[in-house]
């Protein structure tokens, strides 16, 4: 990766990962990503801001090494997460002068995950400032974006904000900055739905906290920094808004056409009435299009056979993720196919315990779906739209005649 200067004395100097394509062995990576850190150079003492994955601190290092960095006072780590702190021992055995700047909660994962001494740090609290010389950087705790212990640092005088994840994308771009187009924001929009929108809540607050501050650049940590800072900030206050669209997941496993058969009938009778609806066929469906789907439904319904008396595992997997992410849904729905045991329902029930949506009366379907049970999905979906209208979303953000 290039080095570019942002503004005089800022610099760019961290890594594409052009080839990733899996994160923490669950996401997965379309796009690739980016680590990014940031080199602040004060008349008087320079930081660094965040370091990169250690795969990829050869290139931080040589980026370093390409606009002459002889010494650097400060390492800010806003996360601790290895993917932004992995290369702090490098650097500090590069630059045995430096210290690294945190918050007392990222201090103690520091010291555990990557075995920094003690004496290395210096802890400040939110709202403390660092003087640079002539900058002064200024530090938010941001807790549960998404670990408790992030934090965003505020370059004062060129009203920089660095968010590390807050804000971020999953993106491999060279674009320097977020052109504000459908590939950025979906871009965006899944990185939140993966690992932000669990802390729904918590994101809402830290949002009040950085709003407040006269703000020309947001610079994260993965993907394009935003010279539109009011763009994502605003995408944030949609997702985290109690909000829900006109819109139905359906999450979906058929091993021999029953449950697809009924899925199907399911979406075409909600589609009929004006809803609209995302399908995801479990086994090959991408889950981070699923967790973007979340994002913003009313309802999801699991779909599933029934395996040795038991919800299929890809079905099982999918209320684990559903209820991890924990969206703002209002309603959820279960439809399963089954010959001789009958204990899917309870089982995906059970795996929902976390969130707190209507779970509406399931539908059970012995074998292949008859004439009858296609009659009960049209009454599903009629169920489905009357929830919707009752809570006052026909008409409004999608869907409905």
């Amino acid at each position: 990766m290039a080095v570019r200067e942002v503004r005089p004395g800022v610099y760019s100097v961290g890594a594409i990962d052009w080839d990733r394509t899996i994160f923490d062995e669950l996401i997965p990576l379309p796009e690739g990503t980016s680590y990014n850190s940031y080199l602040i150079k004060g008349s008087e003492s320079t930081a660094l801001i965040d370091t990169v994955d250690p795969e990829k601190t050869h290139i931080l290092m040589d980026n370093l090494d390409e606009i002459g960095v002889e010494r650097i006072d400060y390492i800010i780590a806003n996360h601790a997460e290895q993917d932004h702190s992995g290369s702090i021992p490098a650097i500090l055995e590069r630059y045995p002068e430096a210290v690294v700047v945190t918050n007392a909660k990222c201090k103690a994962f520091l010291m555990d995950l990557l075995h920094i001494p003690e004496e290395k740090f210096n802890v400040i609290g939110d709202g403390d400032e660092l003087s640079l010389g002539d900058r002064t950087l200024r530090f938010i705790l941001t807790p549960w974006v998404h670990w408790p212990e992030t934090m965003s640092t505020y370059l004062v005088e060129e009203k920089i904000l660095f968010t590390c994840d807050f804000f971020g994308s999953h993106i491999a771009t060279s674009d320097l900055y977020a052109k504000g187009n459908y590939e950025v924001y979906s871009g965006a929009k899944r990185y939140y739905a993966e690992i932000m929108m669990p802390f729904r809540a918590a994101v809402r607050n830290d949002i009040k906290k950085v709003e407040v501050l006269d703000i020309e650049i947001i610079a994260p940590s993965h993907g394009p920094m935003y010279k539109d800072p009011q763009f994502i900030i605003d995408a944030y206050k949609d997702w985290t808004s109690d909000e829900v669209a006109n819109e139905v997941v359906i999450a979906y496993v058929s091993m021999h056409g029953s449950t697809k058969r009924a899925a199907e009938r399911l979406a075409g009778a909600l589609i009929e009435r004006g809803i609209t609806v995302k399908v995801f066929n479990l086994p090959t469906a991408d889950l981070g299009e699923l967790a973007m789907a979340l994002v913003d439904a009313a309802t999801v319904v699991i779909a599933t056979p029934t395996v040795l008396s038991s919800a299929h595992p890809m079905a099982i997997y999918a209320a684990h993720l559903v209820n991890a992410l924990r969206p703002k849904l209002k309603f959820v729905g279960i439809i399963t196919s089954y010959s001789w045991g009958g204990m899917a329902v309870q089982q995906l029930q059970g795996c929902l315990g976390s969130i707190k949506p209507e779970v509406l009366e399931p539908v059970m379907i012995k074998g292949n779906p008859r004439d009858e049970d296609m009659k009960r999905i049209e009454e599903f979906a009629n169920e489905i739209f009357k929830k919707h209208e009752q809570i006052g979303i026909i008409d409004k953000k999608s869907g409905g005649e």
